[in-house]
């Protein structure tokens, strides 16, 4: 074997040389956290085929040089096999970075020698992303050094003649790179997102991993989940509507066909939220159907619940023409395929990109609510709905009654009011009642926590969830706001309170660092002050001090219900935590001290392990119904303009 130098092949063989157990040891001293791919994974993963992994776009082609110096094409070198390819560099020192790659990819070719099929219909290539350094003969070293994970199935190592050829692929896959500058001069260390891309014979993309997803068992598990799609009719995708469905574990939710999106001229079809299938769902049905782990749903005397109001309400939802310009719908903010939030934006944008202060909450189970909006300004859905029609940042209506106006003059609305309301008609009051039928109806229980506390299947949730749950009733006192009660669970006390978190933002408090959106998938930390240069200050926010006006109420805000929380991030009032991992550690630290500080938010001291742990349990509370909700929503009618429709309101 020939041996290389520099700090990358001695940490692989470090890594290769010693057990998983031997890590979960060596963890606790170590400085630096190893990433999940290291060690055995400690939840079950999801039977194979019994879930879909939709293309994500397709796989971009681009000029390389193979070991021998000679020229080829990505597309050529994927050999219509199924690929797993990651983008390294040869001087990588970053243990969470190339080296987990290297020995994810070590795991999967070691996997190939007992796996006759797997060896024929499998690949590995790995792209350096630092050409200058990383030349074919460099390359064909680091190729002949893992040749003794087997002979079976291929690893290639691949790079470029020179930067101008690679920025393209670069581009193409969202990778972003930057050299570090210490003391002035440029090194030799490159910044980067590590993300390794799994691509089908097809040349699309089909799943994109990152440090926290990277496992050789989780991708062998979707490898031949593809394999057992390509040779069952019946398990095959369309790609040519919106309405594919991708699994997470117990749930699955809509996911939008993007082919081409990658590519400079790649041009939207879509228009408000992309609706061109689903299959409507009876949600009279799943309303007046019990549902583990959650109570009846209480309807108001005042506006009992029928067929015809829910279909009334859900076409107002979607309904674009319900804003001043006829461009903005509820379901543009409270997006189906995102929890009923929008996982793209920490704050919401209304009408003509106007900005608006706080997060979209998702609106599973919003029936349970007894107060709504962060600031808990509204106790009745009948009576909420009319806030985003007329904030001028959100729908901009200029009226009550111009919103009357326009959907009087809607021929679309002409008798539906009236069936609906049994003759009493289009009103202020009629309009809210049909959106509050319908929002009462995405109830969503029976989640795999559900199935284990009060279903009683002992293996319905991983042990590391079952421990998660001990310290969420337990020693993170988690529950004394987020409600677990005998016989049904809401996750929340239906009360505000002051964490910090509102105080920091409004009084300036700031990281050094903040971790920015840069692009679709990828982040990137920036200074704070940077930020502050170039934004414009944001309006203190007081939560409910801003509804009731007693200083005692300053930065307080509602509890958010966990339920389904793991497909509403991002989290809090602002959106400006990214991940439940880091809600985890804001409570985990005892939030932000102020003289109104909550008397329930305290220092926890849980480990690292004890966080994940928490992180896990959360994980287990999506309703097993998400889908069901999701595809009904994509069978809603998206209504366009006719000739017949008021234009932004000036039609009389």
């Amino acid at each position: 074997m020939q041996l290389i130098s520099g700090q990358y092949f001695w940490l692989i063989v470090l890594l290769i040389s010693y057990s998983a157990a031997s890590f979960s040891t060596e963890k606790e001293a170590a400085s630096v956290s190893l990433a999940p791919g290291y060690t055995l994974l400690d939840f079950e993963l999801p039977e194979v085929g019994s879930y879909d992994l939709p293309v994500f776009k397709n796989a971009a082609d681009g000029r390389v040089l193979t070991t021998d110096g000679k020229q080829s094409n990505l597309h050529t070198e994927f050999d219509d096999k199924y690929v797993l390819m990651g983008f390294i560099y040869s001087n990588c020192g970053d243990v969470n970075g190339c080296p987990l790659t290297a020995y994810v990819f070590y795991e999967l070719k070691s996997a190939m020698e007992n796996d006759p099929v797997l060896a024929k219909r499998f690949k590995l290539i790995s792209l350096s992303f630092d050409p200058q350094n990383d030349t074919p003969d460099k390359m064909k070293l680091y190729a002949n050094n893992f040749k003794y994970a087997g002979n079976a199935g291929e690893w290639q190592f691949l790079t470029t003649s020179s930067q101008e050829q690679l920025q393209p692929i670069l581009k193409s896959y969202n990778q972003t790179i930057q050299q570090k500058v210490i003391d002035g001069k440029v090194s030799n260390t490159l910044n980067h997102i590590l993300r390794v891309f799994l691509i089908d014979p097809k040349q699309q993309v089909r799943n994109i991993y990152s440090v926290a997803f990277l496992h050789a068992d989780a991708v062998l598990n979707d490898l031949r989940t593809l394999m057992m799609e390509e040779n069952t009719d019946n398990k095959k995708l369309s790609l040519k509507g919106a309405n594919n469905l991708t699994s997470h574990g117990d749930y699955s939710v809509a996911s939008i066909d993007k082919q081409g999106y990658e590519s400079d001229e790649y041009t939207s079809k879509t228009k408000a939220v992309v609706i061109s299938q689903g299959r409507a769902a009876d949600l009279l049905a799943i309303i007046n159907t019990p549902q583990l782990g959650l109570p009846a749903v209480q309807i108001p005397m005042t506006n009992p619940i029928s067929r015809d109001k829910i279909e009334l309400g859900r076409k107002l939802f979607f309904d674009r023409r319900l804003s001043f310009n006829d461009t903005f719908s509820c379901a543009m903010c409270h997006i189906p395929q995102q929890g009923f939030s929008n996982n793209e934006m920490a704050t919401a944008v209304g009408v003509e990109g106007r900005s608006v202060r706080r997060n979209s909450p998702g609106l599973y189970n919003v029936a349970y609510n007894s107060l709504l909006f962060h600031d808990g300004r509204e106790d009745k859905l009948e009576q909420q709905v009319w806030g985003p029609l007329l904030a001028h940042n959100e729908m901009a209506n200029v009226s009550i009654g111009a919103v009357l106006k326009k959907i009087r003059n809607i021929p679309d609305y002409v008798h539906r009011f009236e069936t609906a309301f049994n003759g009493e008609g289009l009103t202020m009051e009629t309009v809210g009642m049909a959106l509050a039928c319908y929002e009462r109806t995405l109830v969503s229980g029976n989640s795999a926590f559900d199935r284990w506390l009060y279903g009683k299947q002992n293996n319905a949730i991983s042990a590391q969830a079952q421990r998660g749950y001990k310290l969420f009733t337990g020693k993170a006192a988690c529950s004394s706001c987020h409600l677990i009660e005998q016989d049904y669970a809401l996750f929340s006390d239906n009360k505000l309170h002051n964490t910090g978190h509102g105080y920091a933002k409004s009084m300036g408090v700031q990281p050094e660092k903040q971790r920015i959106l840069l692009a679709p998938g990828v982040y990137q930390e920036v200074d704070s002050s940077i930020i502050n240069d170039v934004s414009e200050q944001q309006p203190a926010d007081l939560g409910l001090y801003e509804v009731s006006q007693n200083p005692h109420d300053r930065w307080k805000y509602k509890t958010p219900s966990l339920r389904n929380v793991a497909l509403t991030a991002p989290y809090f009032h602002d959106g400006s935590i990214a991940g439940l991992k880091e809600v985890v550690h804001f409570y985990n630290q005892g939030g932000v001290p102020n003289e109104l500080l909550d008397p329930g938010i305290r220092p926890l001291n849980l480990t690292n392990q004890e966080m994940d742990e928490l992180v896990a349990f959360m994980e287990t509370l999506t309703g097993a119904n998400v889908n069901t909700l999701v595809s009904d929503a994509f069978a809603a009618t998206i209504a366009d303009i006719t000739s017949d429709d008021p234009v932004m309101g000036l039609k009389q």
